[in-house]
C-alpha cells in the first residue's frame, strides 16, 4: 500500500484506438489547442485556461501529489493511434480511506470536435482497469445530471449514481 507521500506514478497505457501518455509539462502547448474551447465548460462551469495558466497547471500536476502528500495525482494525455493527434485527458486523484483502502476520483475531457467517438469511454475504462490492478478498490466520478455522455462513461467504468450531489454534480461510485 502506498503511503501518503509515495504514490503510484502514471504509466503509459494503451487502448484499442488510443495511447494514454503520462502528462508532461511539454504537453501544455499542444493541449492548449485541444482544451481552448468554451463548450468543454458547459457542465463544469468556468472558462478555458490561458496558455500560461495551462502551463502552470501542468507543472503542478506532473509533481504527482498534492503539496501535503495526502493525494496522488495521475494525469494522462489521450492520443489517437491513427493520427497521433492529442484528443483529451483523463485524470485520477488518489486518496487513502480511513479503512485503509484506496479511492480514485476519475475525470475526463475530450476535445469538442472529437466527442461522440467513444474516446472518453475507452480511456476511462483503460485507466480504471489499471487502477484496479494497482489495488485501488473504490472509483468515484462527479457527473452533472444533464451530461448524458459522461454518465455513459461512468457506467462503462462500472460506476453507479448515488444520491449525493456536490456542487450540482451527482457522485457516482463503484
Amino acid at each position: 500500500m502506498s503511503s501518503p507521500t509515495s504514490w503510484t506514478a502514471a504509466a503509459p497505457l494503451h487502448a484499442a484506438r488510443l495511447a494514454l501518455e503520462p502528462l508532461r509539462t511539454d504537453h501544455a502547448d499542444e493541449m492548449f489547442d485541444v482544451l481552448d474551447d468554451p463548450r468543454l465548460h458547459t457542465y463544469t462551469g468556468g472558462r478555458p485556461a490561458s496558455r500560461a495558466e495551462l502551463g502552470d497547471l501542468f507543472a503542478r500536476q506532473v509533481v504527482g501529489s498534492s503539496p501535503d502528500g495526502t493525494q496522488g495525482w495521475l494525469n494522462w494525455v489521450l492520443r489517437r493511434h491513427d493520427t497521433g493527434r492529442a484528443v483529451g485527458t483523463v485524470q485520477a486523484t488518489l486518496t487513502h480511506r480511513p479503512d485503509g483502502g484506496r479511492e480514485a476520483e476519475l475525470a475526463w475531457v475530450v476535445a469538442g470536435d472529437e466527442q461522440g467517438r467513444g474516446y472518453a469511454r475507452e480511456a476511462a475504462v483503460a485507466v480504471a482497469a489499471w487502477l484496479r490492478e494497482d489495488g485501488v478498490d473504490t472509483l468515484v466520478a462527479h457527473v452533472h445530471p444533464d451530461h448524458h455522455a459522461s454518465a455513459g462513461v461512468a457506467r462503462a467504468v462500472g460506476l453507479r449514481p448515488t444520491g449525493t450531489v456536490v456542487d450540482g454534480e451527482t457522485r457516482w461510485t463503484s
